[in-house]
This record gives structure tokens, sequence and C-alpha cells, in this order.
């Protein structure tokens, strides 16, 4: 049995390589095509071609991981069709390789591929795209959200504050800072504009070229005093991880952060549906990984004729990317529709495995 699974596990390590390889590549080219438009921008530091070809490759590592069910459903269909055609799957099967023992093989390999993309999605492509904007970020000055930047609340004992902040520079400073604070009853007592700001190694914020206005209340009337500042030290629980996280996409991030930055949007009485949906799309995207092994196993039961082989590998090419595509739907229709997030993020995956379950049982266990 060790013989038989050995020889398994390499032909489809080789095709799922193969097959990445393939799509990886053609993904690399595209995203070049996009950066060429570019080149020579930056002012006194253009962009150049180097650093194009950097930014690229450093973005591959996001790519694989939307990409690693795909290939091991392609791969594994592939492996399994010829094994088919060749009649080698018979001749295991006559060896001993039954359904339930090829199953069990097969999951055991899948859970190899889901642990890869665990430590893909969850540690090197949240670092390779950190690394990625912040090589991006040197050629445009800043790393930012469009016009209005990244937004965030936060609450302290007597007072609530929402701050807005335009952009992050590459070495970590904050531009365009703008404060709003409003007291218990929720009237903004105080806007607080400052040009830059850094963080505090006690975690509060330094700001620089600071504009405050107060609004104060007094016999039915509001009186506004502005005062100008050249720094000002303002205490807030508000890290840089944080304004990193506003700043970057949901999907670019990791599991754990997306859960540290959900638990401050709840505390803070802020709407955490698009992250949510994401964070349970990160628990559930690596476990696709053993559907699509169990979802090509069935085509190592099947009869073909000569040549006949390639309309069953297009077969899986279209699931892969049907599923691709179902679990981006899902993810924004439950956005839109306020599904509850782990039914919105799970629904592909569990009907893909229902789908899975339903071939092995009729064309392996029934036929």
């Amino acid at each position: 049995m060790k013989t038989i699974r050995r020889l398994v596990y390499l032909e489809i390590l080789q095709a799922v390589a193969f097959v990445s390889l393939g799509f990886l590549a053609l993904f690399f080219f595209f995203d070049f095509v996009d950066e060429l438009g570019d080149l020579g921008k930056g002012g006194l530091q253009p962009y150049r071609m180097t650093q194009a070809l950097l930014y690229v490759a450093l973005r591959m590592p996001s790519h694989l991981y939307e990409l690693l069910p795909i290939a091991v459903l392609i791969g594994t269909i592939f492996v399994m069709a010829r094994f088919a055609q060749s009649s080698e799957y018979t001749i295991l099967r006559t060896s001993g390789l039954g359904p339930w023992r090829a199953l069990r093989a097969l999951l055991l390999l899948g859970f190899g591929f889901t642990v890869l993309t665990v430590l893909t999605g969850d540690y090197l492509a949240p670092l390779s795209d950190r690394t990625a904007q912040l090589l991006k970020a040197r050629m445009d000055g800043m790393l930012s959200v469009g016009t209005t930047g990244a937004w965030l609340k936060e609450r302290q004992r007597y007072f609530s504050y929402n701050v807005n902040v335009r952009s992050l520079t590459p070495d970590g400073r904050l531009q365009g800072i703008r404060i709003f604070e409003a007291d218990a009853r929720g009237y903004m007592v105080s806007l607080t504009q400052a040009q830059r700001g850094v963080f505090g190694d006690d975690g509060a914020w330094l700001l620089e070229n600071v504009e405050r206005t107060e609004f104060k209340s007094a016999d039915d009337s509001t009186r506004v005093q502005r005062v100008a500042l050249p720094s000002m030290r303002w205490p807030t629980e508000i890290t840089q991880e944080m304004v990193a996280v506003a700043l970057l996409k949901p999907e670019r991030m990791s599991t754990i952060a997306l859960f540290q930055y959900i638990q401050h949007l709840e505390a803070n009485s802020q709407t955490s549906q698009r992250y949510e949906i994401e964070f349970w799309r990160k628990v559930f995207y690596p476990l696709s990984c053993l559907v699509m092994v169990v979802l090509a196993l069935p085509f190592a039961y099947l009869h073909f004729r000569s040549g006949g082989i390639t309309s069953y590998v297009f077969g899986g090419v279209l699931i892969g990317i049907s599923f691709f595509l179902l679990n981006n739907m899902f993810g924004y229709i439950g956005n839109l529709k306020n599904w509850v997030p782990w039914m919105a993020a799970g629904a592909p995956g569990l009907l893909y495995m229902l789908a899975s379950l339903g071939a092995f049982g009729w064309l392996v266990l029934r036929r």
C-alpha cells in the first residue's frame, strides 16, 4: 500500500506543480502588462523595470493561494483520468486499492494541500503583499485608499473618536489626519487636524502642525475656539497595524489580523460584515482542497477512449473556474444581502462537497 500511495502522490504532486506554474506564469504576464503603464513615473525616483518585476513577483504568493484548490482539482483529475485510460488504475484496484482506501489516501494528500494553502494564505501571502504595497508606495510616496483614506473609530471613557487618515508613508508616518471628537450624547466637541503624525513608543500618536477647533456651549450659544499647535500628543489604542489594515484590502490580511480587526470594529460599534465574510472565507477556503480531491476520484472509474482524456481535463478546468467565481460571488452577495457571514463564506464549499460525495457514491460505490 505504501508503494501505491507513493506512486499516486508523486504523480499528483507533479501534476499540481505543473498546473500551478502554468497559472502563475499567466498571472505574472497579466500583472506585468498592467504595471507597464506606471514605468517612468515617480518624480525623483522613477518606477523602473526591475521594481515592476519585483512587485509582480511579490504578488505571486497571493495568486498561488487563490489558485491552489483549482490546481489540485485539475492536477488530480488529470492523474486519475490518465490512470484510467492506461488501465493502471484497474491494476491498482486488483492490487487491493478499493474505493475507501483510495478515498482515504486522497484525503490524506488533500490535507497536505490544505496545510500548504493555510501557510500560504496566512503567512507568505500577507507578508509578500505588504512588501509589494510598500514597494509601490515608494513610487507614489504613500499608501492610501482612494481620496478619502481610511476611517477608524475608537471609544474611550467619556468620548468617542472618528479618525480619518489620508495615507501612510512607507516609513510608517501618518499623513492628513483628522480626529472628530464627540461626547457621550453624540455631540461633536472638537476637530483636530494634523498634517503629519508618527506612532509613539507608548502607543500614543505624536501629531505635527496641528490645528484644533473646539466647540463649547454656554448660555444657549455655541462658541468656537481655534488654536494652532506645533505638536500634540493624542493617547489612543489605534495601532499602526490597525491603520495599515484599514488601508489594505481584507483579502490581503491574515486570519489572525482579520479576527483582531473584527474585534476592534465590534468593540467600537462598527459594522464588520465584510471582514467577517472574509474571515470565514479564510477559514473554509483551504478545506476546499479536500473537496477537490474527492471530486477528482470518480474520474479514475470512468472508461476512456483514445484521446478522450482531454475533454475531462477541460471539464475539470471549468469546474475549478466555476468554484472560484461562485466563491467570490457568494462573498459579494452575502455582503450586500447581509447574510450570516459563515454561511456566505462556506456555501460554495458545501455545495461542491455535496456534489463530490454524490459523484463518489454514484460512480464509485454504486457502479
